[in-house]
């Protein structure tokens, strides 16, 4: 490797923010903010300066998808205090919707998965998905909002090309044959589509440990979730007829949105009042406030409007299966009017499902569907606090003690079975 090119790049990165650092330089200014200097500041630095911040060795790596996405992969080699010369064992880990690599780093050293996985022996990777803050480029086209043809992407192409790239670069990057996959939510999603779509990559894992990966939402109660899938088959003209293609990519993103759907008589009323009506604490169970700073100034960190659709596909026709753009396009790309299934039995690679009880994202009896419907499933996991939602796997504030700790033991298990 050229290591004076990766300080180059890593550099570069510093002297970057985070996504919505605008929004906390505001709350900086606001005279009697009860926010401390350091959280602030970890609100507003860019994920490479947040791991440099703590101490932990930082690498910045560029990966250029088969069709031409650009993308950013983040990388801690090693903990603070276990450097050595021999190989470690490595995992990717992969964010899920509108998110980042921050995902698993916010929490801070001691408490986010990134630094416990470093400090417990491992080559950590971290993913981003095309379209995010960090993988918002291509080889050709321009991710301007009004160049929609960069956005037209849903997490099908993610998983078919983003995630192959990814591991093929890892893998020849760290000489390693196998490696572990943790997938939060979209995170498991494009995992399920690489290996269904490429199967000959199950080969290269040692275990998949997915954090309530999103698939099935046959059991789905989400009420906004549930007013967005009939919709389905107009979302992405509307948005890219109203000028949008990537959503919170702007931050004047939602007061546009709400001014151009929401008004009256319109057939997103009951959509916009269930969105108007969330409440956090339905989102956050359990967390810390004093890091919501952090939180926001991490996430959103952007996403396709497609990404959206093809989720509300799925909950419509209650189907797992490929994006479904019209019968002639289906036709061109799939030989057939409607999109095929993906088909899981090719999902060989060692499967650990985890799920919470409280999750309104994902709801966990369609995990549990998933793990059935997956040919090689060793354990679905419950965590044990009955009100453990879909975020606490990334922000909860005993996410180490409730989860993260008891990962450490199933990715040993997995590597005793490899080995």
């Amino acid at each position: 490797m050229n290591w004076f090119l990766l300080i180059s790049l890593a550099t570069v990165a510093v002297a970057r923010k985070s996504p919505n650092a605008d929004k906390i330089a505001q709350l900086r200014n606001q005279a009697g903010s009860r926010f401390s200097d350091n959280v602030l500041e970890d609100a507003e630095l860019d994920v490479p300066g947040l791991i440099a911040k703590y101490g932990y060795p930082v690498e910045v790596h560029t990966v250029v998808t088969s069709d031409g996405y650009i993308l950013e992969a983040h990388r801690i080699p090693h903990g603070r205090n276990n450097e050595s010369d021999t190989k470690k064992p490595v995992v990717f880990v992969m964010h899920g919707l509108l998110s980042s690599s921050a995902d698993f780093l916010v929490l801070g050293p001691g408490n986010a998965l990134g630094y416990l996985l470093a400090d417990a022996g491992y080559d950590v990777w971290f993913g981003n998905a095309r379209g995010n803050y960090y993988s918002r480029n291509h080889v050709s086209m321009s991710p301007d909002h009004w160049r929609q043809d960069f956005w037209r992407f849903s997490w099908d192409e993610i998983g078919n090309h983003d995630l192959p790239a990814f591991i093929d670069y890892v893998l020849e990057t760290t000489g390693q044959q196998k490696l572990h996959y943790i997938g939060h939510s979209q995170g498991g999603t494009s995992f399920l589509v690489l290996n269904s779509l490429r199967p000959e990559y199950n080969e290269k894992f040692i275990s998949f440990q997915g954090l309530a990966p999103a698939s099935y939402f046959t059991y789905n109660e989400n009420e906004v979730f549930n007013e967005l899938a009939p919709l389905e088959n107009i979302i992405e003209t509307t948005a890219f007829t109203l000028g949008f293609a990537e959503i919170f990519g702007g931050n004047d993103f939602i007061p546009r949105l709400m001014n151009a759907l929401c008004g009256d008589n319109s057939i997103f009323g009951s959509l916009c009042n269930n969105v108007m009506s969330i409440n956090i604490n339905e989102i956050f169970a359990r967390y810390n406030e004093t890091i919501t700073p952090i939180l926001l100034g991490h996430t959103p960190a952007g996403a396709s409007i497609r990404q959206v659709a093809h989720y509300a596909q799925v909950i419509r026709f209650d189907q797992f299966r490929r994006y479904n753009f019209n019968v002639m396009t289906n036709l061109a790309t799939y030989g057939r009017t409607t999109p095929p299934e993906y088909n899981l039995s090719r999902v060989t690679a060692p499967t650990y499902i985890h799920y919470g009880l409280a999750d309104n994202q994902v709801d966990y009896r369609d995990l549990l569907l998933l793990a059935a419907r997956l040919p090689n499933t060793i354990a679905t996991v419950q965590v044990e606090r009955e009100d453990f939602n879909h975020f606490d796997f990334i922000w909860g504030i005993d996410a180490k003690s409730m989860f993260y700790d008891k990962l450490l033991d199933y990715m040993k298990n997995a590597e005793n079975r490899f080995l």
